[in-house]
């Protein structure tokens, strides 16, 4: 066929596999994958379902499963050594060196795949949406990526296995996502879309924009060239279905009238949602449609009266069912979907508010005064003072001119004065590691970035075996070809957040991870009890999560509020060189005393820590160094 490249890597998928249900394969992260592998008409990669622990109904696979799909069952002791390092979905190129771990991340492989075997197959490539960033940031940044990713599939996991007993309530998660369904849409071309509606609803009068009525009459089931009723039909369908047909937006004929021209912004009416990020499909609803799909089915079967608090997700369930393909994949993977009754949208004031607040703190808090300067003297007096470590060998360096090219950062695209402040960067991370390290370790580089500092370790410790871990693509491609240029062979390369690496480890490293990265790096290295040297970067996007609060050790916790704390890491980023020496100082000032809460909660789970400086400290206006021993 024209266009389809024939020459394509071997790559294995692995799939969790413990049992099938109602035609439902659990894990959902692996029915979830089957279904885009289906709807992509995918079959570049050699699908294996691994098993966990007892699997059961192994049999009856046949009747969930695409005919396309060929798969193989196997054991997880058969997994090649750098899966059995990471969470399942992954995918793994020949030779096992490059692996690419969780759902959101194997998912945006396996499109990119077939779109470059089929470039014909724009519609593929749309499902990344607008930069192509759908489910890109990783789930401790994003709470959207979370939510599809995380959350919602364990919830209804969980949901579906209460249920067979008593009625389970329903998961906070679903309700989260019924609320962001009635939450206005926003798009990179918001305010010319909101003027169109602004006209349309001018010339018929204002009337509900989006409803199942108008989805089911005015959006024809055909697979090809659909047409909408733009006379009638709300904007957001029409806007959403010709991006589905023939990639185009519909365009206005006439100048818009003077009162839709001159309207003000807060004056224009807000955008539906017809899917879940809003007008266009994309990963996300693929993602979603598994998961909603059996909740649905229990909710129709045993709690019947509960379906009325989720009139979005029925009319999006009943939207996503006219999307060309959807339907024949649903069937190709034994899904069939619900007739569902009418529905009366309810008001938003009824929706419970499931905002992400981590950590509130009031807002008038009489005992606080903003400023640096209050917050440290409040340490002080408490006896917490800035008192770094003494480097142990401030003036060691690699000599990098023996070193072959490609161990260089001066191979990366970077002018000649930032690659040597990366080199002396660089010789701090690789002395203390040298160090600590003994033949047989296993090292992590984490946030790895291009590969700067695993390779040189890789190089140095020939008998450790080196792992990069990245989630972004293009830079741990580039750090792959720089390792293959060396003829190393003693590193792996794992795209995946860093939460779903699960392996063994004796030293985690990690130069210049961004806010809380740094806090989940030290969280991996202890729970694993292993030696971590890292760098901190990007203070001022430090704050709660998920994961964790702010001040972190006892210590500073019964010292400082919250709102103290990211007093000082929104400072310890005023560190520039072009800045006035006294306000860098403080910001150096408020950089060590972060970095101290830090390391005295990690102190306080049995590690010895050094906080100190970067040698020359001219590397890097970041130039803080954690370095922890387990006791």
């Amino acid at each position: 066929m024209k266009g389809i490249k024939k020459s394509l890597t071997e790559e294995y998928l692995y799939l969790d596999f413990s049992h099938q249900k109602e035609g439902c394969i659990f894990p959902l992260h692996t029915s979830i994958t089957l279904f885009l592998l289906s709807y992509c008409d995918c079959k570049i990669f050699k699908v294996c379902l691994v098993l966990t622990g007892e699997s059961t109904g192994i049999s009856l696979l046949k009747s969930v499963l695409s005919e396309d799909v060929e798969i193989q069952v196997i054991s997880r002791q058969e997994l090649p050594p750098i899966v059995q390092s990471c969470c399942l979905p992954a995918v793994v190129e020949r030779p096992d060196n490059f692996c690419r771990a969780g759902l959101a991340v194997v998912l945006r492989h396996i499109i990119q795949k077939s779109y470059e075997a089929d470039p014909s197959k724009k519609e593929i490539l749309e499902l990344l949406g607008f930069k192509k960033t759908c489910l890109k940031a990783c789930a401790e940044v994003s709470q959207w990526t979370r939510l599809c990713e995380l959350t919602i599939p364990l919830a209804t996991e969980n949901f579906l296995k209460e249920s067979s007993d008593q009625p389970p309530p329903i998961p906070a998660e679903i309700l989260e996502l019924e609320k962001k369904l009635s939450e206005p849409v926003r798009v990179h071309n918001d305010d010319k879309l909101r003027r169109q509606k602004l006209k349309q609803q001018k010339a018929a009068g204002v009337r509900p924009s989006l409803s199942k009525e108008e989805t089911k009459s005015k959006v024809h089931r055909q697979e090809t060239s659909e047409e909408v009723d733009s006379s009638s039909a709300s904007l957001e369908l029409r806007v959403a279905f010709s991006k589905l047909t023939v990639h185009e937006e519909p365009a206005s004929a006439n100048r818009e009238p003077a009162h839709v021209r001159k309207a003000k912004a807060s004056d224009l009416p807000p955008l539906d949602h017809v899917f879940v990020e809003g007008l266009y499909f994309t990963l996300a609803d693929i993602v979603l449609l598994p998961c909603i799909h059996h909740f649905l089915v229990i909710i129709c079967k045993k709690l019947s009266e509960k379906l009325v608090e989720f009139p979005l997700l029925a009319a999006w369930y009943q939207r996503i069912q006219e999307v060309p393909r959807v339907k024949t994949t649903a069937s190709q993977c034994g899904i069939q979907f619900l007739n569902l009754p009418e529905l009366q949208t309810t008001s938003n004031e009824q929706q419970p508010s499931l905002d992400e607040v981590p950590c509130v703190e009031e807002q008038n808090d009489p005992s606080f005064i903003g400023g640096p300067r209050p917050t440290m003297t409040k340490l002080m007096e408490k006896g917490i003072e800035v008192m770094f470590s003494p480097h142990p060998c401030p003036t060691w360096t690699l000599d990098w001119d023996t070193l072959p090219a490609a161990v260089s950062p001066k191979e990366g695209k970077m002018s000649s004065d930032r690659a040597l402040r990366k080199q002396q960067q660089l010789n701090n991370l690789v002395y203390v590691v040298t160090n600590q390290a003994k033949p047989g370790d296993r090292i992590v580089d984490f946030c790895s970035g291009g590969g700067h500092v695993g390779i040189v370790l890789a190089h140095m410790l020939p008998s450790c075996q080196v792992t990069l871990i990245e989630n972004k693509e293009l830079s741990l491609i580039r750090a792959k070809k720089r390792s293959d240029e060396l003829g190393l062979s003693n590193i792996w390369f794992i795209q995946a957040n860093m939460e779903y690496f699960t392996g063994t480890f004796n030293i985690g490293v990690a130069l210049h991870a961004c806010g809380v990265a740094t806090d989940m790096v030290i969280e991996q290295c202890i729970k694993t009890r292993a030696s971590f040297v890292t760098c901190p970067c990007c203070y001022g996007f430090i704050q709660n999560t998920s994961k964790f609060n702010f001040p972190k050790s006892e210590q500073f916790k019964k010292t400082l509020s919250y709102k103290e704390h990211m007093i000082l890491c929104r400072f310890a980023d005023q560190t520039a060189v072009q800045l006035p020496p006294q306000r860098r100082l403080i910001g150096k000032q408020c950089m060590f005393l972060v970095d101290l809460d830090r390391a005295r909660a990690a102190e306080e789970r049995g590690y010895s820590i050094q906080v100190m400086s970067m040698e020359p400290e001219s590397c890097s206006p970041k130039n803080n160094m954690i370095v922890g021993v387990p006791i």
